[in-house]
């Protein structure tokens, strides 16, 4: 594991319980270096939708954890926000939620000779979900999904 796993497992392990008390879910969390500067990007959801009012009061509620903990050795600029429409599963929570939504996911090993897949997710499990694809049902294991995204359409 890398200083950067390290360091996003840390930050995870802070910030989540005050997410849990807010009634939202982290979605993912993002640290990077772009252009000489460090960023921290935190995703959050909510059934409901996250707007403006979410991240502002998560941002004001992580930011003095973030400081007591000093996981960042360095500054950083912190951001919040929703993961957007096209969201990352991550969790098998995530994709019994969004059982009937069309997803993208590529697996780890070729299933049924491929690894990526577009469909509608019809099945969830805590092992495996069932994916629409074109018409034929696909089982994938959750621990082959490498990446899913909903793939909104309109």
């Amino acid at each position: 594991m890398n200083n950067n796993n390290k360091t996003v497992n840390a930050i995870v392990q802070i910030i989540n319980p005050k997410l849990v008390e807010l009634g939202l879910d982290l979605v993912d969390v993002k640290y990077t270096r772009e252009g000489g500067r460090w960023f921290l990007r935190v995703f959050i959801d909510k059934p409901a939708g996250v707007g403006l009012e979410d991240c502002q009061l998560v941002s004001g509620s992580i930011d003095p954890l973030l400081d007591e903990h000093d996981p960042i050795p360095h500054a950083y600029t912190l951001e919040v926000s929703s993961p957007g429409l096209d969201r990352p599963l991550n969790k098998p929570a995530d994709f019994i939620r969004f059982t009937g939504e069309n997803v993208k996911l590529t697996t780890f090993a070729p299933v049924e000779g491929r690894r990526k897949f577009k469909g509608k997710i019809i099945a969830a499990e805590n092992c495996s979900i069932t994916l629409d694809v074109d018409g034929t049902s696909v089982v994938l294991p959750l621990n082959q999904v490498a990446s899913a995204r909903l793939s909104p359409e309109f």
